[in-house]
């Protein structure tokens, strides 16, 4: 009886796979699932896919690109990480569409064909909660290689808000290949634009964060297809007047001239942040010198996590020299854990992948990156031909190799500390400072951290080391006059303020911790003069006027103390500091009250 069960059901399978293969039965269900969401009108498939026409006319080249898993664009490789919204075809759904070509792609009974997906129009999300655009609009040539352009937009907040989810409009889709979306807090990018709103070029871009924040922890990617990631409940971020956002976008010539002016859909939650991942950077771009001919340059980097974590998303990036990427973790107990493989890496289908389940990793795992370059004749997206020499660098033609992690730390139960973002940066600070012992960055942000934390005897000797390294750099000048500060050497850190206002004039954090040092050095004149400064460059401060005032107070000035506090509470009618001085000026000499230097 066995033996006949089997027979039958062998003999059914193959009565099975012999049936003919049509549209309507096998075939939409894989195209409208996989294909329809980029290949529609105003997207970015250089051809729809919703009818069976469609798809016919398109039949033999479907089954060339899907069997050589160029199309649908999916990099990782499956079984090295599970991945939400993967869109990747299973083998056999790629024999079930080669097999119906072979047989000469019929359609079957149209009743059984399933209705064409439906999609949203315009904003996915529905109406944004506000919308901004790029100043001005960027103009791609007809021809020449494709073009990395970086938007500054910036946003206008009247009070600080929490962001649930970002949907981007990157314009004509035929044009925007992918674009990452930056925060920029401290304006740092505006420094890179040779005319104020017009942008600037690079693959990359570098942006500035306070160290207080080591980054926002959140990937903010557009890609073809893609649907807009709304944030899981407690991780929305904030957003500060003043802010900018930053658009890097991948640009592919049309063979006409064509304008681009991005614009970008904000969605507002009232639900303050609660869970603060932070991204994990592996890198070695100072190991990337790849001689021309190379075929297989290896680049690693392991770090050490220094506490728990879970993983809840990677992104891994290099340029057009990337060939094979690897990133896994090796537990305590000598176990691996696979991240992300991508064994042909195409940088123009780079993306953000979060994982379906959060990855845990426990504290002294070691995450590793191998990364392999082919900078030969033979790889066909080497810009280079014939190749040459290639280094670490922000352009197309330059490489790098970056693996990125966003986790969440753990809290510490024996400490009862919660947010230790700052405990991971230093430590990434400090492996940074393994590969590259003259690193600037890595000296200011661990001495940073240091004073952040109330450890100013560690924190000076690596300020005053990055301040050696990079002597005009007048954020490392202020650093090292607050340590300097916090030490109790107060005359030294007028000198290091004062630099950094000569560096920078507009500095003014710089400016009103050159101030306060005046002042408690009795330098009332200079201090007054300084504080005054800063009230012309920042009106709407209430702060700068209640020390101002309280300095003429000192002085014995009790009318321009009390017209200087009621400026300030005109302000901001909250100000309890103006409130209590202005309260106690025709009375008794009034405590000043200390403040923390700037940092």
């Amino acid at each position: 009886m066995k033996r006949l069960a089997a027979l039958g059901a062998f003999l059914a399978a193959t009565a099975s796979a012999q049936a003919p293969l049509t549209f309507a039965h096998d075939i939409a269900p894989i195209i409208y699932q996989n294909c329809a969401p980029c290949h529609r009108p105003g997207e970015a498939g250089p051809f729809p896919l919703l009818t069976y026409q469609d798809v016919k006319k398109h039949a033999p080249e479907i089954a060339d690109v899907t069997t050589r898993r160029f199309m649908p664009p999916w990099a990782p490789e499956s079984g090295f990480g599970d991945f939400s919204d993967e869109r990747r075809l299973s083998d056999a759904q790629i024999r079930l569409i080669a097999d119906w070509v072979r047989q000469g792609a019929p359609e079957g009974n149209p009743s059984e064909t399933p209705a064409p997906p439906k999609f949203t129009e315009g904003w996915q999300l529905g109406p944004p909660d506000l919308i901004v655009e790029a100043k001005t609009a960027s103009t791609l040539p007809a021809s020449g290689p494709d073009v990395y352009w970086n938007f500054i937009i910036p946003v206008t907040v009247e009070k600080m808000r929490y962001v649930r989810a970002v949907e981007i409009r990157p314009g004509d889709k035929r044009i925007v290949h992918h674009a990452n979306l930056y925060v920029d807090r401290a304006h740092s990018a505006r420094r890179q634009e040779t005319a104020a709103g017009q942008g600037f070029p690079g693959m990359d871009v570098v942006i500035d964060r306070p160290l207080s924040e080591p980054d926002d922890g959140h990937f903010l990617f557009w890609k073809p297809g893609a649907a807009p990631y709304v944030e899981p409940e407690g991780f929305a971020w904030r957003l500060d007047p003043g802010n900018d956002l930053v658009l890097n976008a991948h640009l592919r010539p049309t063979g006409k001239p064509e304008q681009v002016r991005p614009s970008i859909g904000l969605y507002f939650t009232d639900e303050p942040q609660e869970k603060y991942p932070m991204l994990v950077k592996l890198e070695h771009d100072g190991a990337l010198d790849i001689p021309p001919g190379e075929h297989d340059f290896l680049v690693s980097d392991d770090f050490t996590l220094p506490m728990d974590v879970d993983v809840l998303a990677v992104y891994p990036h290099a340029h057009y020299l990337g060939h094979l990427l690897e990133g896994y973790a090796t537990l305590p107990n000598g176990e691996r854990k696979w991240l992300i493989r991508i064994p042909d890496w195409d940088p123009n289908w780079q993306g953000a992948y979060h994982y379906r389940q959060s990855i845990f990793l426990p504290k002294g795992s070691v995450i590793s990156m191998r990364y392999h370059y082919d900078n030969s004749a033979a790889n066909p997206r080497n810009p280079n031909q014939p190749p040459r020499r290639v280094v670490s660098g922000n352009q197309a033609t330059d490489e790098m190799g970056h693996l990125w992690l966003q986790v969440l730390p753990k809290p510490d139960a024996m400490t009862a500390r919660g947010d230790r973002r700052m405990e991971l940066q230093e430590a990434l600070m400090r492996h940074r400072l393994e590969k590259y012992p003259d690193d600037f960055a890595a000296h200011f942000a661990i001495g940073a951290l240091r004073l952040a934390r109330l450890d100013p005897s560690e924190a000076l000797p690596m300020i005053q080391t990055a301040v050696q390294i990079q002597p005009d750099d007048p954020e490392a000048r202020n650093l090292l006059g607050s340590a300097l500060v916090a030490v109790g050497r107060n005359t030294e850190a007028m000198e290091q303020f004062r630099a950094a206002v000569r560096l920078r004039a507009d500095y003014g954090t710089a400016r009103y911790n050159l101030a306060r040092a005046l002042a408690r050095a009795g330098k009332y004149d200079e201090a007054i003069e300084s504080f005054d400064q800063l009230i012309q460059q920042f009106p709407r401060d209430a702060q700068i006027r209640d020390e101002l005032g309280q300095l003429y107070l000192r002085q014995g000035k009790r009318a321009q103390a009390q017209e200087l506090f009621d400026q300030a509470l005109a302000i901001d009618p909250k100000d309890e500091v103006a409130r209590r001085n202005r309260a106690e000026t025709p009375g008794k000499e009034p405590d000043t009250l200390p403040v923390p230097a700037r940092k």
